[in-house]
């Protein structure tokens, strides 16, 4: 207390003092025992309500023991009962957080983690994914600016989550304990897939197979993909002990529409381990995008027919030449190429209004440009009577949809009017146009994107030039074709805006993430956030249906559906004022990718361990890592002074005390006839 609130006491008792004196014994002969109790209790309560007025803070000093913390942190994967270490995982557990000398010396905390972390002295070895990462991230948080070891008993094998090696902190030892067996067994897999989740019916579509050998003699084994009981490819691959991997390139056709599973294989005569990791599911949704073109022209031209040789090169598409004069309908088509229009063609543009479709407009000398102005709001042009080679220069930063430069600096001159041509919207422009070395900034090639309607431009006849000087090139039209694809494939793809757009994957890896995300529009398409969204998800096999509502998160609606069994799924999505419905579905392959390994990553684990200035132990090295952390002089325990200041005011049984005092001092006046 300060010399203050001391002199602020004695003060206070003097005054509780006199005033008891003056009451009781001033100018009073009488001075019984009544009489002596009475001044006391006065005194007491006027000293109490002094103090309390005061208020002087009590100060108490407490010293505390603070142990360094000793993560003990457990892999609780399934991949440690694959590995059979489980038991040897819970033993090992057992002996750390309960050695006597460790729990002297550290606060012991127990932890488990396979896609998640938490505190645990409980294991089943039933996670789904292994997250090192996680571990790292959640211990710096909990222990902030201190110094501590930390101890896992782990496999090392980590499925999801960043690197983990450079996650922990370096300044922080870790002692990874190594579950599983580190002899090295012959063992074949497929480590990695990478394949397109789409393809185009019957076109073909790549597949990349990463194969990895563990073993110490050369191997001949054989790939395979297959899809149900028939083998669509098969390949021989070799491995040493100085090549353990290969990576296949395949290409699989795209016959069936719809989501289509395979699987990759791996095999050999040779006994293995595990043979799980020998086959892996993948699926592939194989899209119709039949596309019917009309090719509208009023005269002849060699670029007529290579533009419908090139475009039919995929079997999707079929094209009609068609006069503008001899069309009935617009409705047979998805695609219109309007080929040097004039003003034969106003019927098609007109009829073209109420039909929406997406258009390639091609340009040359025959075209009426003061009709193409009046009918098209994308480009304006003036144009003169003299005609001009163009030459063209490739757009690089061309990022509308990717596309390769197929030479376009060395095909031959397109041939158009000579004049300027101005854009009046926005436009991606792939190639634009050259007159000899002088660069006119005009588009020659360029495409439109504009309230969900797409449009082309090419600005020059005589393209089946390019297409022959590709040929003469590369002995192929097949850079060209895949080129006027790209852009048929533009056109063909809708992009009107709907209320009720729902995001998920044709299918799912089991014990992955399994999310669908929403978002749902009003009139104005504006995101509803009181939109109310609900899922119903049927399995195709037991019919069984679970029903969920979608929790609004940042613009978009989600629901999570962890935890469901391999097979098909149909689902609903419904919104429920305007009832709005969207229909898909998945599959959840079988994957389990926890079994994935015969042994610890042992590489791994030492190289985390050297980071972190720690060391490796083994299964049979538990008593040394107990030792290692006990004579580490670096991992004190510190004593911490604790001074706490309590206010009076606090202290109810004072007030309590006060009152009882005046209380009994009342009761007594008035029992001896004093009031």
């Amino acid at each position: 207390m300060t010399t203050n609130t001391i002199l602020l006491l004695l003060l206070s008792i003097l005054i509780a003092g006199g005033l008891s004196f003056f009451q009781y014994f001033f100018r009073s002969k009488n001075k019984s025992k009544t009489q002596l109790l009475l001044a006391f209790l006065r005194f007491f309560s006027i000293f109490g309500i002094l103090l309390l007025l005061i208020n002087p803070k009590i100060t108490t000093s407490t010293l505390e023991i603070v142990k360094t913390p000793l993560p003990v942190v457990v892999d609780n994967s399934s991949s440690i009962t694959e590995l059979k270490a489980n038991e040897t995982a819970l033993d090992i557990h057992k002996k750390l957080v309960s050695d006597s000398r460790l729990q002297e010396k550290f606060d012991i905390q127990s932890y488990q983690f396979s896609n998640e972390f938490e505190l645990s002295d409980g294991f089943n070895f039933k996670g789904t994914q292994t997250n090192l990462d996680e571990v790292a991230k959640n211990l710096k948080s909990i222990n902030k600016n201190t110094a501590f070891p930390t101890v896992i008993l782990t496999d090392g094998n980590q499925t999801s989550g960043n690197d983990y090696v450079y996650s922990f902190n370096p300044n922080n030892r870790v002692f990874p304990v190594i579950l599983g067996d580190t002899t090295t067994f012959l063992d074949l897999k497929i480590s990695q897939l990478n394949v397109n989740k789409y393809a185009f019916h019957k076109n073909k579509f790549p597949v990349e197979v990463f194969l990895q050998y563990s073993g110490n003699k050369s191997i001949d084994a054989n790939s395979s993909i297959s899809q149900g009981g028939a083998v669509l490819t098969k390949q021989s691959v070799s491995f040493t002990p100085s090549k353990k991997t290969a990576v296949l390139n395949v290409l699989l056709p795209a016959d069936k529409i719809g989501v289509q599973v395979f699987k990759a294989s791996i095999t050999s005569k040779e006994a293995e381990k595990n043979t799980y990791n020998n086959h892996k599911n993948f699926a592939v949704e194989v899209i119709d995008q039949k596309s019917e073109v009309a090719l509208i022209t009023a005269i002849n031209h060699p670029d007529i027919g290579a533009l419908k040789r090139s475009i039919e090169t995929n079997l999707q598409r079929k094209v009609t030449i068609v006069n503008p004069n001899k069309i009935n309908s617009l409705q047979d088509y998805n695609i219109l190429i309007l080929y040097q229009p004039n003003s034969e063609f106003k019927s098609v543009f007109e009829a073209n209004k109420l039909a929406g479709l997406n258009t390639w407009i091609i340009t040359g000398i025959n075209t009426d440009f003061n009709f193409l102005n009046q009918q098209q709001n994308t480009l304006q042009f003036k144009m003169s009577g003299q005609k001009e080679d163009y030459l063209s220069d490739f757009n690089a930063q061309f990022n509308l949809f990717a596309i390769d430069n197929i030479g376009f600096e060395n095909l031959p001159p397109l041939q158009n009017a000579f004049g300027t041509v101005t854009p009046k919207e926005n436009i991606e422009v792939l190639v634009s146009s050259r007159i000899r070395n002088v660069n006119t900034g005009a588009p020659l090639l360029a495409y439109s994107e504009n309230q969900g309607k797409r449009n082309a431009f090419l600005l020059g006849e005589n393209i089946w030039k390019w297409r022959l000087q590709n040929h003469i090139e590369n002995q192929s039209y097949d850079k060209f074709d895949v080129f006027i694809d790209k852009t048929i494939q533009f056109l063909a793809s809708n992009n009107a805006r709907k209320s009720l757009v729902v995001n998920h994957e044709n299918f799912y890896n089991s014990g992955e993430a399994i999310e669908i995300t929403a978002q749902y529009f009003n009139k104005n398409y504006e995101f509803d956030e009181n939109a109310r969204l609900t899922i119903s998800i049927t399995n195709k096999k037991t019919k069984q249906t679970k029903n969920y509502d979608l929790l609004k998160g940042n613009n978009s609606y989600k629901v999570n559906l962890d935890g469901l069994s391999a097979g098909e799924y149909s689902f609903k999505v419904v919104e429920a004022k305007s009832k709005n419905t969207y229909n898909g579905f998945f599959e959840v392959l079988d994957f389990d990718i926890e079994r994935q390994f015969v042994n610890p990553d042992l590489n791994k684990l030492t190289q985390l361990a050297s980071q972190t200035q720690g060391k490796v132990f083994h299964p049979n090295q538990v008593e040394e890592l107990i030792k290692s952390l006990l004579q580490n002089d670096e991992y004190k325990a510190t004593q911490k002074e604790i001074i706490k200041k309590t206010p009076l005011v606090d202290w109810i049984w004072l007030l309590i005390l006060i009152v009882v005092s005046l209380a009994a001092e009342w009761f007594i006046r008035k029992y001896n006839g004093l009031l």
